[in-house]
């Protein structure tokens, strides 16, 4: 828990500070808490994702600090003052896109993703990225914004296609919406809140699905069987809305960035987002074909899944929250 308390405070460093030094360290003490945090005796991959982690964020903020002690000199070089300025900014912004991992800068994210337990998984995937893309908000590079929205979105979609493990799949469907946030950071200052938000909240409840039943491998989704249909069904639609498929809620933030692409005459950008996008819905439906099956067949024996009531029941709050088939048609008529 002491650990939890050090890496909120490192972020809220972070995003309330008024000058660069700060919102490194700010991030650095974010790091240095969250390895102990990736530390598992049960999951001999761990050290090694730690290893990972440590050594590729270590490598983010020396060239973070670098980047920033570079800017600072420009005082003493008057002559050379704008390019420099522009040279140092772009530093800085490629090493926030190494801690957040997007693509280009995505190397470290699937294989450590691939070592960590589902809760892990969840803070890297989410609260871990909050502090680098609030740094990267700061700047108006449409170009360089522009070349890492298509390439997280392409990479996003097509690094899925080959995977069997959910933490992988997840991993590329994180670099995809990084891709949708980063898109409505550069026309929107808010939007992206909104998105990375309602991302957060169907990755919260399909890993706490993931977790409780212990699943890990698509194969595993294919062997299992519920009790309670309901369940079954849910889950799969959550993975369904996380693709954005309408008319789930995970489409409203998706309908919100295209319109506001539209009115910022992005539209080769867009063509290029929902294109890749639709990829990424494939291999959600890949796992939820058979479930969605009238002539699927199932065992008729049962075992234990070690779960209780109480997991149960969450597990159906959460899926009929985000599930709720007009939830995203209702809601975008007050936002417009």
């Amino acid at each position: 828990m002491l650990f939890y308390l050090i890496l909120m405070l490192g972020t809220m460093i972070t995003i309330s500070s008024n000058s660069w030094l700060s919102a490194w360290m700010g991030l650095e003490i974010n790091l240095l808490s969250f390895i102990p945090l990736m530390n598992d005796n049960n999951n001999l991959m761990s050290t090694e994702a730690s290893l990972k982690y440590f050594l590729t964020q270590a490598l983010a903020s020396a060239i973070l600090l670098f980047a920033i002690i570079l800017s600072m000199l420009k005082f003493n070089m008057a002559y050379e003052l704008n390019n420099q300025f522009l040279y140092s900014n772009m530093i800085i912004f490629s090493a926030l896109l190494l801690k957040s991992g997007a693509a280009p800068f995505h190397f470290w994210f699937p294989t450590v993703m691939e070592g960590l337990t589902w809760i892990n998984s969840l803070t890297l995937m989410t609260w871990q990225k909050i502090a680098p893309l609030m740094l990267i908000s700061y700047f108006n590079f449409k170009t360089l914004f522009a070349i890492t929205v298509i390439l997280s979105i392409i990479i996003g979609s097509l690094g899925g296609l080959n995977q069997t493990s959910l933490r992988k799949i997840m991993t590329f469907s994180s670099i995809n919406h990084l891709g949708w946030m980063l898109s409505a950071m550069m026309c929107n200052e808010s939007l992206w809140l909104f998105y990375f938000s309602t991302y957060s909240f169907l990755s919260m409840t399909i890993i706490y699905f993931l977790n409780t039943f212990k699943l890990f491998h698509i194969n595993q989704l294919f062997n299992l069987f519920f009790s309670s249909k309901t369940i079954k069904f849910s889950i799969f639609f959550n993975f369904l809305s996380l693709g954005g498929l309408p008319p789930f809620l995970g489409f409203l933030p998706k309908w919100l960035v295209i319109q506001t692409l539209i009115f910022n005459n992005q539209i080769f950008l867009l063509s290029i987002m929902v294109t890749m996008t639709l990829i990424t819905l494939y291999y959600y439906l890949r796992m939820c074909y058979a479930a969605f099956m009238l002539n699927y067949f199932e065992n008729n024996w049962m075992f234990s899944m070690h779960t209780n009531n109480f997991n149960t029941t969450m597990c159906l709050l959460f899926s009929f929250i985000s599930t709720f088939s007009l939830s995203s048609i209702s809601l975008i008529y007050f936002m417009l």
